[in-house]
């Protein structure tokens, strides 16, 4: 039932004509970047940063905020995305909450990354997306160890910075783990790493499709490969009769279409503005993923460890050398790291945030957010987020 409601809400949104929906917000249908200029905002586009697999990544940039365009060597900082996301979504907000405006209102030179598969980053130097299911073979593991490392190289040798910080949310503090520890080199390029509801550990996690996903996803994941889905919820015509189906206004399961969101993160409809703000949120997200990024997931669930892609007895063997796949040496992250995580998180559950945080060598700060049901979204998406 859960899958139905979610298929039928992403295809709702992708039968939605734009400009019904652009009555109730202008940034419904924008760009990132057209966003940012909407709001006031010099807004820059990085794009096609070619990683050393051949993929083309986009990145956005607000270079400085209100009244300190003249500030030179300003402070860097990187925001990365979570699964499904984009830049965007620290954007569409607006300068008042987006968490993009206020930093460089701040003074700082803000720089947001969009990962593989997602709109911003569809692309690749020899296989292309809707043909080649070459191009979604990687999880949230290629990410880290090859995205994030291609941005941010880039991003300081553009600055001329040496160091930036660095803010995740969800899967962007996963794939920083991942980076951090396969890559350490990489964590004297980090000022200090602001992980918001960190997903590393994640057999607590109370989420009912991905509860789903883990107890079978041997076989989903089998199913998905049969049927050549690599692309996690591609926009599709029988998505769009679902939503058409089961969201239009005579529908009884219309309320169920506009739940999704709380049915995923954990429940607190009060800091979510409904009728002007999922327009906007629904207009960029989900913005992609592949199938592996979500299966990943799942075994990590399942196992309860946070470890690289179960490929198989006979695959792990031949790709890592042990019949299991090695763990993530979380010892070895030395950048420094504040944690923040909230009880109502049905993602990031707080016994798993602090079997993390008890592994993380340098923690500086461990936040529980006081509000008991600030859930894994509104870090992004509440009204009261500041």
């Amino acid at each position: 039932m859960l899958l139905l409601v979610v298929l039928a809400f992403v295809g709702a949104v992708s039968a939605l004509p734009v400009e019904d929906l652009r009555e109730q917000h202008p940034d419904v249908g924008l760009t990132t970047i057209e966003m940012i200029r909407r709001r006031g905002f010099p807004a820059e586009e990085h794009v096609n940063i070619q990683t050393p697999d051949g993929y083309l990544l986009d990145l956005h940039r607000i270079p400085y905020g209100r009244g300190n365009g003249g500030q030179k060597n300003k402070p860097v900082v990187f925001l990365m995305h979570g699964l499904l996301c984009s830049s965007a979504d620290w954007v569409n907000m607006g300068p008042d909450k987006s968490i993009a405006y206020q930093l460089a209102n701040a003074g700082y030179d803000v720089w947001m990354g969009n990962a593989r598969g997602n709109t911003w980053s569809r692309k690749h130097l020899i296989y292309n997306p809707n043909r080649d299911s070459e191009f979604w073979d990687f999880s949230w593991h290629e990410i880290g160890t090859i995205d994030l490392p291609t941005m941010i190289d880039y991003i300081l040798s553009t600055t001329g910075q040496s160091q930036l910080f660095y803010i995740g949310h969800s899967q962007g503090t996963t794939s920083f783990f991942v980076m951090t520890s396969e890559k350490p080199q990489y964590n004297s390029k980090i000022r200090l790493m602001v992980a918001m509801a960190p997903v590393a550990y994640m057999s607590h996690m109370t989420n009912p499709f991905f509860q789903l996903l883990a107890n079978f996803h041997g076989t989903i994941e089998w199913i998905m490969g049969f049927l050549g889905m690599d692309e996690f919820l591609p926009t599709s015509s029988l998505m769009e009769i679902i939503g058409q189906a089961a969201c239009n206004d005579e529908s009884i399961f219309q309320g169920l279409c506009a739940s999704v969101l709380f049915l995923v993160a954990g429940w607190n409809s009060q800091q979510l503005n409904q009728a002007t703000m999922i327009p906007v949120i629904t207009s960029n997200t989900p913005a992609g993923s592949s199938t592996k990024q979500f299966i990943h997931y799942a075994q990590g669930i399942d196992s309860g460890k946070f470890r690289q892609y179960d490929l198989g007895l006979i695959m792990n063997l031949i790709e890592y050398g042990s019949l299991s796949p090695p763990g993530y040496n979380t010892k070895a992250i030395t950048a420094p790291v504040a944690l923040a995580y909230s009880l109502n998180d049905w993602l990031a559950a707080v016994v798993d945030v602090k079997q993390l945080e008890s592994e993380l060598p340098n923690v500086v700060l461990s936040y529980l957010v006081p509000d008991p049901k600030f859930n894994h979204l509104d870090y992004m998406w509440a009204i009261d987020c500041r």
